[in-house]
């Protein structure tokens, strides 16, 4: 997506936990984008984070929080609780902590749509995913009650992305992964679903188009 949204004209500021893969991106988009290494489940880096995107560029236009992982196929009773806390700290934690950081100086600008990644186990289930499930059934409670909380001028969404043959959908379908759009494939229609994303579309629960 940070390369998509770049090329269309965008300017770009986002983070992860690979510092290898960073680098590489920070170098191939180069000045004004600013790609930093970040774990979203730390205060400390996403205040850090913040503050150097906020510093440079200002308040985004577009908030995108999509870190998340997938606790390893098991029973609900055969997950450590370690797994699980690990599991909700990324996916419900760290948009509290995104959230926490930039949506006071969106609110100052008076725009601007934060987007919360959501799935199709945020709106059903499967079993042996339960960890996951609950965090995305999270996301989607968490952005509705947000969305009733912004002023006008400003929107939340939470945003299915679809089906998508990535490491994370292997993990649990293996080979039928393969099956679905790789995320070179998705992207497109991703980024220009997400450009279109306006106030009109705050409490929202929206699918990019299949």
């Amino acid at each position: 997506m940070a390369r998509s949204f770049a090329r269309r004209g965008w300017v770009v500021a986002g983070c992860g936990t690979n510092r290898h893969a960073l680098e590489s991106l920070a170098a191939e988009l180069g000045v004004p984008h600013h790609i930093q290494a970040c774990d979203v489940s730390s205060t400390s880096d996403v205040d850090a984070f913040a503050a150097g995107v906020l510093t440079s560029l200002g308040a985004p236009d577009l908030l995108i929080n999509n870190a998340a992982i997938i606790n390893r196929v098991a029973p609900l009773w055969d997950v450590t609780p370690e797994e699980f806390a690990r599991v909700t700290d990324i996916n419900i934690n760290g948009i509290h902590q995104m959230c926490r950081a930039f949506i006071p100086a969106m609110i100052q600008a008076g725009r601007g749509v934060i987007v919360n990644f959501s799935s199709g186990w945020g709106r059903a289930t499967s079993p042996e995913v339960a960890p996951y499930c609950a965090s995305k059934w999270a996301v989607e409670g968490l952005t509705q009650a947000l969305a009733q909380e912004l002023p006008r001028g400003l929107a939340a969404v939470a945003l299915n992305p679809g089906i998508i043959d990535t490491d994370m959908l292997r993990s649990c379908w293996g080979q039928e992964a393969g099956d679905y759009p790789t995320p070179q494939a998705w992207v497109e229609e991703a980024v220009t679903f997400l450009e279109a994303l306006g106030p009109q579309d705050n409490g929202r629960p929206l699918t990019v188009p299949a």
